[in-house]
C-alpha cells in the first residue's frame, strides 16, 4: 500500500486517518487527546502510532491541519460595512479563520484600540474596487503603519495602490502579504488569492507564534487551518457529486456550517449581491457548541422558539454543567439524551442562520433548496449510534418553521470516519485519492 497520514490537531482531540493513496481507502484511524499543555506533538505522535499499528507505515508523508490554540483569529478592515468589509469577512471565513473583528471606514484612535483588543493573528485589509476609491484604504494602511502594527497583514484591496501601500507597510516594519482584490468589481467576489495568502500567513506566522510545540517540526507539518481543510474537502465532495451540498459540524465551542452551491442565474440581475456571491462558503456560530458554548445553544433555541421557558430552565442547567466541565462525557442514557437534544438545537439554529444569510451577511440568504446531501460531523455525532445521529440530521431537514427553504431531496449522511478533513488535505497532491475516499465514506447506505 502507498500510505499517507492525515491528521487534524484539534483543540481537544487529535484525529488521524491513514489513507491508501492507490484506491483512496481508509487503512487505519485513531484519536488521542491534544496535548496543548505540554507539546502538541506528543498527542499527534501517539495518535499516529495507534492508527498505523500493523501497517508498516514508515517514511510515509504526513498531511496535518490544526485548530489547536484557538485556530486562526482574523480581523477585517474594509471601506464600507455592507460591501468590501462584508466581502472580506466572507473570504476570511472561507479561509478557515475565526473572524473576531470587522471595521469599516477610516480608522480612528478608538478603532485601533478595538482592533488591538480583539487580538487578531492576522488582519485582512480590503477596500475599493480596482480603479475605485483609494482614499479610505490608503488612510487605513497609513494608520496601521504609524501605529507600529506588528501582526501580519494581508492586503487584498484596490489593485491600483497595492504596490504603494504594501511598500508603505513594509517600510514601517509591518509583515504584509499582498493578494488580488477580493472585490475587483461591484458584485464580483474573488476569494481564491486572498484565501491562499491567509493560509500562507497562517502557516508562516501563526502556528509557530502560538508556541504549541518546541522546535520547528510541528510548524513544518501543518499545511492548513482545520476549517480551511474541511472546506476544501467539502468542495471536492461537491465536485464529485456534481451538485449542491451542505455540512453541519457540531463542535465543543462552535458549530460550523459549510455549503457549496452551483452558480446560476442567481448571480445576475438587479437582486444580485453588491458584495458578491460566495458559492463556496463557511459560517461559524461561536455561541453554539456542545461544551463551552452549550448555554448559548439554550439561549438561541429560546430566541428561535424551539424551546419553551420551562424546557429551557431544565436544559439550561445541564448545559451549564457541560460548560463548567468541557471534558464532560455522557455516560448514561439520560446524559446522552441531553447531548442529543443540545446537538439537535445547535445544528438546527446554525443551519437557520446560514440559510437566512444572518451568518453569511447575504441579504437574500443562501438558497439550499437544491442541496443533494446534508453531511453531519462533529464528535457528538460520530460517537453516537447511527440511528441517534440520523435523528439529529432528520430534525434539521424537517425544520419547516425555520424561515428558510428546506432542501427538496437531500440525503442525510454522517462523517463517521472523519474523512472530510483528510480529503481536503489530500486534494492538492492526490485529488483522485481524495475523491475516492470521500465517495466511499460519505454516501447513503
Amino acid at each position: 500500500m502507498t500510505l499517507a497520514v492525515c491528521a487534524d490537531v484539534g483543540s481537544t482531540y487529535t484525529k488521524v486517518a491513514v489513507v491508501d493513496l492507490a484506491g483512496g481507502v481508509l487503512a487505519g484511524a485513531a484519536s488521542a487527546p491534544t496535548t496543548v499543555g505540554t507539546d502538541v506533538l506528543h498527542g499527534l505522535d501517539a495518535a499516529v502510532a495507534a492508527a498505523t499499528v500493523g501497517l508498516g507505515a514508515r517514511d510515509v508523508p504526513w498531511y496535518v491541519c490544526s485548530s489547536a490554540g484557538g485556530g486562526l483569529r482574523l480581523a477585517v478592515i474594509g471601506y464600507e460595512p455592507l460591501v468590501t468589509a462584508q466581502a472580506g469577512r466572507r473570504v476570511g471565513l472561507s479561509a478557515g479563520a475565526h473572524v473576531v473583528h470587522v471595521a469599516a471606514g477610516r480608522l480612528g484612535a478608538a478603532d485601533l484600540t478595538a482592533l488591538r483588543a480583539a487580538r487578531p493573528d492576522v488582519v485582512l485589509l480590503v477596500g475599493g474596487t480596482d480603479g475605485g476609491d483609494a482614499d479610505t484604504i490608503t488612510h487605513n494602511a497609513t494608520r496601521l503603519a504609524r501605529a507600529r502594527w506588528r501582526r501580519p497583514v494581508v492586503y487584498a484591496g484596490n489593485a491600483d495602490v497595492r504596490a504603494q501601500l504594501t511598500g508603505l507597510l513594509r517600510d514601517a516594519g509591518v509583515p504584509v502579504t499582498d493578494a488580488d482584490n477580493v472585490l475587483p468589481r461591484i458584485g464580483v467576489l474573488a476569494p481564491a488569492s486572498a484565501r491562499a495568502a491567509i493560509r500562507a500567513v497562517f502557516l508562516r506566522h501563526v502556528i509557530g507564534g502560538k508556541r504549541l510545540s518546541r522546535g520547528s517540526r510541528f510548524a513544518r507539518l501543518v499545511r492548513a487551518a482545520t476549517p480551511d481543510a474541511v472546506l476544501t474537502g467539502v468542495e471536492v465532495l461537491a465536485d464529485t457529486l456534481g451538485g449542491d451540498l451542505a455540512v453541519v459540524d457540531v463542535g465543543g465551542a462552535t458549530t460550523d456550517v459549510y455549503s457549496v452551491l452551483t452558480p446560476d442565474e442567481r448571480a445576475a440581475g438587479p437582486g444580485r449581491e453588491v458584495a458578491g456571491s460566495l458559492w463556496r462558503a463557511r459560517t461559524v456560530e461561536g455561541d453554539l457548541g456542545m461544551r463551552w458554548s452549550a448555554p448559548g445553544v439554550v439561549r438561541a433555541a429560546v430566541e428561535e422558539r424551539l424551546l419553551t421557558a420551562g424546557e429551557a430552565d431544565e436544559l439550561g442547567a445541564a448545559a451549564a454543567r457541560r460548560a463548567a466541565d468541557p471534558a464532560f462525557l455522557a455516560v448514561d442514557d439520560d446524559q446522552r439524551a441531553v447531548d442529543r437534544r443540545i446537538a439537535t438545537l445547535a445544528a438546527t439554529v446554525a443551519l437557520r442562520r446560514h440559510a437566512r444569510g444572518a451568518a453569511t451577511g447575504e441579504r437574500a440568504g443562501r438558497d439550499l433548496r437544491d442541496v443533494r446531501m446534508l453531511v453531519g460531523s462533529g464528535g457528538v455525532l460520530r460517537h453516537s449510534p447511527a440511528d441517534v445521529s440520523g435523528q439529529v440530521l432528520t430534525a434539521v431537514l424537517a425544520d419547516h418553521a425555520g424561515g428558510w427553504a428546506l432542501p427538496r431531496a437531500a440525503a442525510a449522511v454522517l462523517d463517521a470516519d472523519y474523512v472530510l478533513a483528510a480529503g481536503g488535505l489530500l486534494a492538492e497532491e492526490h485529488r483522485a485519492a481524495a475523491q475516492a475516499l470521500l465517495r466511499e465514506h460519505l454516501r447513503t447506505h
